[in-house]
Protein backbone atom coordinates (compact mmCIF):
# COMPACT_ATOMS: atom_id res chain seq x y z
CA UNK A 1 0.00 0.00 0.00
CA UNK A 2 1.97 3.21 -1.08
CA UNK A 3 -0.11 5.04 1.47
CA UNK A 4 1.41 3.21 4.57
CA UNK A 5 4.53 4.14 5.79
CA UNK A 6 5.86 2.43 9.05
CA UNK A 7 7.88 3.91 11.56
CA UNK A 8 11.26 2.39 12.27
CA UNK A 9 11.45 3.47 15.73
CA UNK A 10 13.10 0.56 16.99
CA UNK A 11 16.42 0.15 19.32
CA UNK A 12 19.14 -0.85 16.35
CA UNK A 13 19.64 -0.70 12.57
CA UNK A 14 19.73 -4.42 12.96
CA UNK A 15 16.05 -4.67 14.13
CA UNK A 16 14.79 -1.54 11.45
CA UNK A 17 16.75 -4.08 8.52
CA UNK A 18 15.24 -7.13 9.85
CA UNK A 19 11.06 -5.23 9.84
CA UNK A 20 11.42 -3.41 6.54
CA UNK A 21 13.11 -6.62 5.04
CA UNK A 22 9.61 -8.54 6.30
CA UNK A 23 7.18 -5.52 5.47
CA UNK A 24 8.62 -4.88 1.69
CA UNK A 25 6.15 -5.18 -0.73
CA UNK A 26 3.29 -3.86 1.88
CA UNK A 27 5.07 -0.62 3.12
CA UNK A 28 4.59 2.29 1.04
CA UNK A 29 8.00 3.93 2.39
CA UNK A 30 9.55 3.65 6.30
CA UNK A 31 9.95 6.47 8.23
CA UNK A 32 13.28 7.01 10.21
CA UNK A 33 13.18 9.40 13.16
CA UNK A 34 15.49 10.64 16.00
CA UNK A 35 15.65 7.73 17.57
CA UNK A 36 17.29 5.59 14.97
CA UNK A 37 18.87 8.36 13.42
CA UNK A 38 20.65 8.95 16.45
CA UNK A 39 21.62 5.33 17.07
CA UNK A 40 22.91 4.49 13.48
CA UNK A 41 23.46 7.94 11.37
CA UNK A 42 23.21 8.37 7.65
CA UNK A 43 24.14 4.45 7.48
CA UNK A 44 20.61 3.62 8.18
CA UNK A 45 19.14 5.50 5.28
CA UNK A 46 22.07 4.67 3.22
CA UNK A 47 21.14 0.81 3.28
CA UNK A 48 17.55 1.60 2.90
CA UNK A 49 17.80 4.14 -0.29
CA UNK A 50 20.85 1.79 -1.90
CA UNK A 51 17.78 -1.66 -1.29
CA UNK A 52 15.39 1.00 -3.07
CA UNK A 53 13.08 1.33 -0.37
CA UNK A 54 11.20 4.63 -0.42
CA UNK A 55 12.35 6.69 3.27
CA UNK A 56 10.59 9.43 4.75
CA UNK A 57 13.74 11.04 7.00
CA UNK A 58 11.75 12.65 9.74
CA UNK A 59 14.04 15.12 11.85
CA UNK A 60 12.01 18.23 11.72
CA UNK A 61 14.56 20.45 11.18
CA UNK A 62 14.37 23.47 12.79
CA UNK A 63 16.86 26.34 12.80
CA UNK A 64 18.13 29.53 11.18
CA UNK A 65 17.70 29.04 7.40
CA UNK A 66 21.25 28.69 5.83
CA UNK A 67 21.52 25.79 9.12
CA UNK A 68 18.27 24.05 7.51
CA UNK A 69 19.10 23.99 3.86
CA UNK A 70 22.52 22.89 4.39
CA UNK A 71 20.96 19.91 6.38
CA UNK A 72 18.03 19.57 3.90
CA UNK A 73 21.12 19.17 1.01
CA UNK A 74 23.14 16.90 2.92
CA UNK A 75 19.26 14.66 3.39
CA UNK A 76 18.39 15.13 -0.49
CA UNK A 77 22.37 13.45 -0.93
CA UNK A 78 21.12 10.67 1.01
CA UNK A 79 18.47 9.99 -1.57
CA UNK A 80 15.21 10.19 1.10
CA UNK A 81 11.99 10.31 -0.92
CA UNK A 82 10.81 12.76 1.75
CA UNK A 83 11.57 15.04 4.74
CA UNK A 84 10.19 17.62 6.82
CA UNK A 85 11.16 20.63 8.48
CA UNK A 86 9.16 22.50 11.43
CA UNK A 87 6.37 25.19 9.96
CA UNK A 88 7.09 27.55 13.13
CA UNK A 89 10.43 27.95 11.43
CA UNK A 90 8.90 30.45 8.92
CA UNK A 91 8.76 31.28 5.43
CA UNK A 92 12.36 31.85 4.83
CA UNK A 93 13.27 28.72 6.39
CA UNK A 94 10.84 26.70 4.68
CA UNK A 95 11.84 28.82 1.30
CA UNK A 96 15.77 28.28 1.78
CA UNK A 97 14.51 23.83 2.72
CA UNK A 98 12.64 23.92 -0.57
CA UNK A 99 15.66 25.48 -2.76
CA UNK A 100 18.39 23.71 -0.73
CA UNK A 101 16.09 19.96 -1.70
CA UNK A 102 15.80 21.16 -5.56
CA UNK A 103 18.84 22.52 -6.40
CA UNK A 104 20.93 19.65 -4.53
CA UNK A 105 18.48 17.10 -6.51
CA UNK A 106 19.26 18.76 -9.74
CA UNK A 107 22.82 19.23 -9.21
CA UNK A 108 23.12 15.27 -8.47
CA UNK A 109 20.81 14.23 -11.21
CA UNK A 110 18.29 13.06 -8.54
CA UNK A 111 14.50 13.57 -7.58
CA UNK A 112 13.84 15.94 -5.04
CA UNK A 113 12.86 14.98 -1.93
CA UNK A 114 9.26 15.63 -1.04
CA UNK A 115 10.15 18.81 1.90
CA UNK A 116 6.61 19.01 4.11
CA UNK A 117 6.33 20.89 7.65
CA UNK A 118 5.15 19.78 10.51
CA UNK A 119 2.28 22.08 12.07
CA UNK A 120 1.31 20.73 15.80
CA UNK A 121 3.00 17.61 16.94
CA UNK A 122 0.02 15.06 17.81
CA UNK A 123 1.02 15.04 21.35
CA UNK A 124 -0.39 18.37 21.57
CA UNK A 125 -3.65 19.95 23.32
CA UNK A 126 -4.82 23.22 23.41
CA UNK A 127 -3.74 23.34 26.71
CA UNK A 128 0.23 22.07 25.79
CA UNK A 129 -0.05 25.01 22.96
CA UNK A 130 -1.03 27.81 25.47
CA UNK A 131 1.81 26.77 27.68
CA UNK A 132 4.15 27.46 24.80
CA UNK A 133 2.19 30.98 24.26
CA UNK A 134 0.33 30.17 21.73
CA UNK A 135 -3.25 31.15 22.38
CA UNK A 136 -5.06 29.74 19.19
CA UNK A 137 -7.14 26.87 19.01
CA UNK A 138 -5.58 23.54 17.45
CA UNK A 139 -7.33 23.69 14.70
CA UNK A 140 -6.67 27.50 13.86
CA UNK A 141 -2.71 26.81 14.16
CA UNK A 142 -2.54 23.91 12.06
CA UNK A 143 -4.39 25.85 9.63
CA UNK A 144 -2.07 28.86 9.85
CA UNK A 145 0.90 27.36 9.42
CA UNK A 146 -0.54 24.47 6.75
CA UNK A 147 -1.05 28.03 4.59
CA UNK A 148 2.05 29.41 5.60
CA UNK A 149 3.60 25.79 4.13
CA UNK A 150 2.06 26.29 1.00
CA UNK A 151 2.85 29.69 0.44
CA UNK A 152 6.51 29.14 1.14
CA UNK A 153 6.37 26.63 -1.43
CA UNK A 154 6.58 23.25 0.28
CA UNK A 155 4.96 20.07 -1.05
CA UNK A 156 2.04 19.89 2.03
CA UNK A 157 1.93 19.05 5.86
CA UNK A 158 2.43 16.75 8.75
CA UNK A 159 -0.93 16.92 10.76
CA UNK A 160 -3.69 14.99 12.83
CA UNK A 161 -5.76 13.30 10.52
CA UNK A 162 -8.71 15.42 12.43
CA UNK A 163 -7.45 18.37 10.95
CA UNK A 164 -7.20 17.00 7.17
CA UNK A 165 -10.55 18.24 5.67
CA UNK A 166 -10.46 21.87 7.01
CA UNK A 167 -6.34 21.30 5.48
CA UNK A 168 -8.12 19.99 2.14
CA UNK A 169 -10.29 22.95 1.92
CA UNK A 170 -7.51 25.97 2.58
CA UNK A 171 -4.57 24.67 0.57
CA UNK A 172 -5.70 22.05 -2.19
CA UNK A 173 -6.12 18.37 -3.43
CA UNK A 174 -2.98 18.55 -4.70
CA UNK A 175 -1.58 19.18 -1.17
CA UNK A 176 0.31 16.67 0.81
CA UNK A 177 -1.04 15.26 4.11
CA UNK A 178 0.83 12.98 6.10
CA UNK A 179 -0.95 11.74 9.16
CA UNK A 180 1.15 10.12 12.10
CA UNK A 181 -0.32 8.80 15.37
CA UNK A 182 -2.24 5.98 13.52
CA UNK A 183 -3.82 3.60 16.10
CA UNK A 184 -5.39 0.03 15.60
CA UNK A 185 -8.47 1.25 17.79
CA UNK A 186 -8.26 -2.33 19.52
CA UNK A 187 -8.06 -2.94 23.22
CA UNK A 188 -4.42 -3.29 23.26
CA UNK A 189 -4.26 0.60 23.10
CA UNK A 190 -1.78 1.96 25.67
CA UNK A 191 -3.37 4.23 28.39
CA UNK A 192 -0.64 5.76 28.58
CA UNK A 193 -0.11 6.63 25.22
CA UNK A 194 1.52 10.44 24.10
CA UNK A 195 -0.86 10.96 21.21
CA UNK A 196 -3.46 13.21 21.83
CA UNK A 197 -5.30 13.57 18.38
CA UNK A 198 -5.51 10.28 16.54
CA UNK A 199 -7.34 8.01 14.37
CA UNK A 200 -7.55 4.34 12.94
CA UNK A 201 -5.42 3.97 9.75
CA UNK A 202 -9.27 3.60 7.48
CA UNK A 203 -10.78 6.61 9.22
CA UNK A 204 -7.07 8.80 8.52
CA UNK A 205 -7.74 7.65 4.76
CA UNK A 206 -11.29 8.48 4.44
CA UNK A 207 -10.49 11.66 6.18
CA UNK A 208 -8.18 12.26 3.10
CA UNK A 209 -4.85 11.78 4.04
CA UNK A 210 -2.26 11.48 1.49
CA UNK A 211 -0.25 9.16 3.31
CA UNK A 212 -0.48 7.29 6.81
CA UNK A 213 2.69 6.87 9.95
CA UNK A 214 2.00 3.98 11.57
CA UNK A 215 4.86 2.53 14.38
CA UNK A 216 3.49 0.62 17.16
CA UNK A 217 0.47 -1.24 16.41
CA UNK A 218 2.92 -2.44 13.62
CA UNK A 219 6.41 -2.98 14.97
CA UNK A 220 4.87 -3.73 18.10
CA UNK A 221 3.10 -6.46 16.90
CA UNK A 222 3.87 -10.43 17.04
CA UNK A 223 3.61 -10.48 13.37
CA UNK A 224 4.12 -6.91 12.04
CA UNK A 225 3.85 -8.28 8.47
CA UNK A 226 0.52 -9.94 9.53
CA UNK A 227 -0.63 -6.82 11.48
CA UNK A 228 0.52 -3.97 7.85
CA UNK A 229 -1.43 -6.54 6.00
CA UNK A 230 -4.48 -6.05 8.20
CA UNK A 231 -4.02 -2.39 7.95
CA UNK A 232 -4.26 -2.23 4.31
CA UNK A 233 -6.99 -4.48 4.48
CA UNK A 234 -8.94 -2.23 6.33
CA UNK A 235 -8.14 0.68 4.28
CA UNK A 236 -9.12 -1.05 0.86
CA UNK A 237 -12.37 0.18 0.35
CA UNK A 238 -12.06 3.65 1.19
CA UNK A 239 -11.94 6.71 -0.86
CA UNK A 240 -10.82 9.84 0.16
Amino acid sequence: MDQLLVALDVESGARALELAESLRGVAGSFKIGSRLFTLEGPSIVRTLTERGDRVFLDLKFHDIPNTVATAVAAATSLGVWMLNVHAVGGTRMMQAAVEAARSTAAKEGRQAPLVIAVTVLTSMNAEALAEAGMHARVLDQVVRLAKLARTAGLDGVVASAQETGVIRQACGANFTIVTPGIRSGGPEKAAADDQERTMTAAQAIAAGASYIVVGRPIIAAADPRSAAEEIVRSCATISP
